[in-house]
């Protein structure tokens, strides 16, 4: 439109006029004040998730951990049953005389009456090496 086209152009001044003016502000600050709100909650709505987004990370990269813990438990569990099996094994031997006995003669060099013992070479570097492993 050209100036003297919008020049042309006047509001009435009456009463129903200005009615009509107030409403419509009123309900154009109404739809405002809508699009405010609503962008708020979305503002609120979309912080909510971000935080339930790193909770929800955190909590399964702690689990994962935790697996990993757990695998780890396990295993270890499983190596402490064998050894514990083994010592159990070892009790049960602890208790026949004839095993003490051969056990003692051989690691101590103990006879029985009338018994020789001849140490090898081989056989003592072996033996010491037996004690050493067993420590």
């Amino acid at each position: 439109m050209n100036e003297n086209e919008t020049s042309k152009i006047a509001s009435l001044d009456t009463p129903y006029a200005k009615e009509q003016y107030r409403k419509f502000q009123k309900q154009h600050r109404q739809l405002i004040f809508k699009r405010r709100r609503l962008a708020v909650l979305f503002a609120v709505a979309a912080f909510a998730a971000i935080v339930m987004g790193v909770q929800i990370f955190n909590e399964q990269r702690h689990l994962s951990e935790l697996k990993e813990i757990k695998t780890e438990t396990i295993a270890k569990s499983a190596e402490i049953d064998n050894q514990v099996s083994g010592l159990k094994q070892d009790v049960e031997l602890l208790k026949d005389e004839n095993y003490v006995a051969k056990l003692a003669r051989s690691r101590f060099y103990y006879s029985k009456e009338d018994e020789l013992i001849f140490v090898l070479p081989d056989s003592a570097n072996t033996h010491t090496d037996k004690q050493a492993a067993e420590k």
